[in-house]
């Protein structure tokens, strides 16, 4: 019951003093449709949203109402990685692309160039020495620049599926965000797949190739 109770803070933050330090997360690496989204952050600490958590802990109004601040008032880049180059380079190398063009974006934005990124997962999404990238297992719980980024990362996404619903309603995208649900699998049973299917995603793979 405790776990419940830690909130992301800004004590790794705070342990680089002299630095800008970003946070960096993504969505949308399990769906079967659509692409895999990175935003990189930098918080102001003394104007931030105080109901900040990891995206997946709030609500789709607190989230929202979260990430309609965030825009406005925090410094960020988001990374775009289309199905195709999913399907062409797998998800783990698209992850990492997204969350370059990330920070590239809030580089060339801000004209800024943070000089620690904070990375949600275990693993350095690219190299730089001029940059001390930490990765950090569940960042999103600690980490309030991860979780920042975590829900623009999450909102960006949801609203281009939302967009690619309107395109192909039968799948039921503006629901189910191209996730691998019950009725998004029987829409693609019943429908096959279209262009913005990840075609190296299984089931589809085993269902194209019957």
């Amino acid at each position: 019951m405790q776990e419940d109770k830690i909130y992301p803070n800004f004590l790794i933050e705070n342990s680089f003093p002299n630095h800008a330090v970003a946070g960096i997360d993504e969505a949308g690496r399990g769906p079967l449709s659509g692409p895999v989204v990175a935003a990189c952050v930098i918080l102001d600490q003394t104007n931030y949203p105080k109901e900040i958590n990891d995206s997946k802990k709030l609500s789709k109004t607190t989230r929202k109402k979260i990430y309609h601040f965030l825009k406005e008032e925090a410094k960020f880049g988001v990374g775009i990685v289309d199905e195709n180059k999913i399907d062409e380079i797998n998800i783990l190398q698209a992850t990492k692309l997204a969350m370059f063009l990330a920070y590239e974006d809030i580089c060339k934005k801000y004209q800024i160039k943070p000089e620690t990124l904070l990375v949600d997962g275990n693993f350095k999404p690219f190299n730089d020495n001029k940059i001390e990238i930490i990765s950090i297992v569940k960042g999103d719980q600690k980490s309030l620049s991860i979780a920042a980024a975590s829900i623009i990362a999450k909102e960006t996404r949801d609203e281009i599926m939302l967009k690619l619903s309107q395109e192909f309603p039968q799948y039921g995208w503006d629901k189910n965000s191209g996730y691998p649900t019950k009725s998004h699998i029987l829409a693609i049973e019943k429908f096959g797949i279209c262009k913005y299917h990840r075609k190296t995603f299984e089931p589809i793979k085993t269902i194209i190739n019957k």
